[in-house]
């Protein structure tokens, strides 16, 4: 629940304030500078400033009434939230914002590298380095904010929330990537742009309903297994999240079962051939997973699974195939009917 108030902001208080005061200097100045013979005009110009004053105050009173959101995170901050802010710092959530027509202020990389499959739009947006941690209050301060959103609640971790709120409102995801959907129309909410993440929606609804009828015939009855290698190990990743979720339950490809109420399921070379799938989406991990996957394609194990025989084996961009946002979602639907309706 929200609630929206009218208030005025902590700068135009002090302003507001800053008047009065000149307006009973100017008073006294007046008063200590008339005379018997222009009693009549310095009573006179007094009043008009004393007019001219109060309509300033008025206006500057009108002009200071702002509509705030109030309403709670995922971790139960009371957040109060100026409507349409314009600048705005959301790691991890660049696609959602770029879906709503908002540049961030600044973007979350690893290194040098950011959402690779979003550069086009953010080439001119700076990169802030998480690999390390998080950036420091200092580093965020001098980006000005109007409102923070953090990803996950460990971004708010370790005091984090208490020095990030004290330079701009911030709002927590628990998990903002637990639910793209859901997590769009709340960043819409708080950005001001509900229309634009209801119509976002929708479209991203009709490509998936659009996608299914064109798998509905070449896909019928399909397995698909992805794999990810990444530089700690092997992993089949399940249809709870991420290109799994998409692929299974918006799509409705069915998934190797030993992924089964699964997120990801830590593999080896020797339960390879218990994939029981048609088709292998391979993912390497920010090219992490290379010697890895060159191990694993070398071994007799991979190379006798019958989808490998068949030449049903594809290596997806990692950049969007691990991404959180409707951008990225759209981007593996585009891939997935490409490849099972060849």
């Amino acid at each position: 629940m929200f609630r929206i108030e009218k208030r005025p902001s902590a700068v135009i208080r002090k302003r507001m304030i800053l008047l009065l005061c000149l307006v009973i200097v100017g008073s006294l100045l007046v008063a200590c500078g008339s005379n018997d013979g222009g009693a009549s005009e310095t009573s006179e110009q007094q009043g008009t400033l004393s007019t001219t004053a109060t309509a300033s105050i008025e206006e500057e009173q009108v002009e200071s009434q702002i509509d705030v959101l109030t309403l709670k995170d995922d971790l139960g901050n009371e957040v109060e939230i100026p409507t349409a802010p314009e600048r705005v710092f959301a790691p991890y959530l660049e696609d959602s914002l770029l879906k709503l027509g908002v540049k961030p202020v600044a973007q979350w990389a690893n290194g040098d590298m950011g959402h690779e499959y979003l550069q086009e739009e953010l080439k001119d947006v700076l990169k802030i380095d998480f690999s390390g941690g998080q950036p420091s209050p200092e580093v965020l301060m001098d980006l000005n904010p109007d409102l923070i959103i953090l990803h996950t609640e460990s971004y708010a971790a370790n005091g984090g929330y208490e020095k990030y709120s004290k330079i701009a409102p911030t709002f927590v995801f628990k998990n903002a990537a637990g639910d793209i959907e859901k997590t769009l129309e709340k960043v819409g909410e708080l950005l001001g742009k509900t229309d634009e993440a209801t119509a976002a929606l929708q479209a991203y609804e009709q490509k998936v309903l659009d996608a299914k009828e064109k798998l509905a015939i070449s896909a019928e009855g399909k397995k698909v297994a992805i794999i990810r290698f990444a530089a700690k190990g092997v992993s089949l990743m399940g249809g709870n999240y991420l290109s799994g979720h998409v692929v299974n339950k918006q799509l409705g490809i069915e998934m190797s079962h030993l992924t089964d109420n699964e997120n990801s399921y830590e593999i080896s070379t020797e339960v390879l051939p218990e994939l029981g799938v048609d088709y292998i989406f391979v993912i390497n991990a920010y090219g992490q997973g290379t010697e890895r996957l060159a191990e694993m394609e070398k071994s007799a194990i991979w190379q006798a699974i019958p989808a490998v025989k068949q030449g049903h084996v594809y290596e997806m961009d990692s950049a969007y195939w691990l991404g959180s946002g409707l951008i990225a979602y759209g981007k593996i639907i585009d891939d997935t009917v490409k490849v099972l309706t060849e």
